[in-house]
């Protein structure tokens, strides 16, 4: 009822296409929204409510765990629960806090618990530096992600802009869930910690900030999913001739054929920006050509 937790499913998964505010990261994500926090509740309360929320989510089989706050205090409870979202093999995604300290000395739990299938995450501005106000710490913050001035929904069908690491989570979430819908096999809590890890920009500005130095790459975590594909096309002198539904067409940047060596089957590897896609290219040899080629065509996405 303070707007916060409406701001976050905002960013994580709020509607899209329909042309009314914002579209969220993972638009089509199905949410368990569950309110834990009382600002007018003692805090043994709130930790109570936390531990029941966990566990909640864990009963209903959600794949990710959004936790865009946390605290100073570690709970024993709260350690607990969240491992056994661990064995359930549920990501935990939280909040590296917003106290412009760093967390390898003070701590913000749950964040900073050692547990596999936690990422904390910072915030950082438009310029890529971490926020003033956000915690950070090369032991104990995993990436960063964009948290300041972010738009996103608020109650009473309003819209408004908030600002923190509770926000930088949000977007985290949505790339996790859009991964994990395109690839079953990470739906496990190790597996795409380490990939989005993986995935992440390497970032000057983030060396002394956090464990990898690294920011959130949704493109590249989503387009090297995708990276693994089979074309089929017409082989045609040292030429193979593509399907045009097999990619994204651009006759601006794409070539209609790519050289191929001698034989019916040839691999080759297309750069697409940043990103090296490998594929395999089977092709008919109708022209009965023979002729080898070493060549390779560079084919944009």
């Amino acid at each position: 009822n303070h707007g916060h937790g409406t701001h976050i499913a905002g960013i994580i998964g709020a509607e899209g296409g329909n042309g009314i505010g914002i579209s969220g990261v993972a638009p089509k994500v199905s949410l368990m929204i569950l309110k834990y926090y009382d600002p007018k509740a003692p805090g043994v309360n709130n930790l109570m409510n936390t531990v029941k929320a966990i566990d909640y989510a864990v009963k209903m089989n959600a794949l990710i765990i959004n936790y865009s706050g946390g605290g100073l205090e570690k709970s024993p409870q709260e350690i607990a629960a969240i491992q056994r979202a661990k064995q359930k093999g549920i990501l935990f995604v939280a909040a590296a806090g917003n106290e412009q300290s760093n967390s390898d000395i003070h701590g913000y739990y749950p964040a900073d618990y050692d547990l596999d299938n936690i990422i904390s995450v910072t915030a950082i501005d438009r310029s890529r530096k971490v926020l003033d106000s956000s915690n950070y710490g090369v032991n104990s913050v995993d990436l960063a992600a964009p948290g300041n001035n972010i738009y996103s929904l608020l109650p009473g069908g309003k819209y408004g802009y908030m600002t923190g690491t509770s926000q930088a989570t949000a977007f985290v979430t949505g790339v996790a869930a859009l991964v994990m819908a395109q690839d079953p096999d990470l739906r496990n809590a190790e597996k795409i910690v380490k990939y989005l890890t993986q995935t992440g920009d390497i970032d000057p500005q983030l060396i002394g900030k956090t464990r990898y130095n690294k920011r959130l790459n949704s493109y590249k975590a989503l387009a090297i999913k995708d990276s693994d594909s089979t074309w089929n096309g017409v082989r045609l002198g040292n030429s193979a001739n593509i399907n045009n539904n097999a990619f994204v067409s651009d006759p601006k940047l794409a070539k209609e054929s790519v050289e191929t060596s001698s034989g019916l089957e040839s691999s080759f590897a297309s750069q697409t920006r940043s990103i090296l896609k490998h594929l395999q290219l089977k092709v008919a040899d109708e022209n009965k050509h023979r002729q080898p080629s070493d060549n390779t065509s560079q084919k944009p996405l």
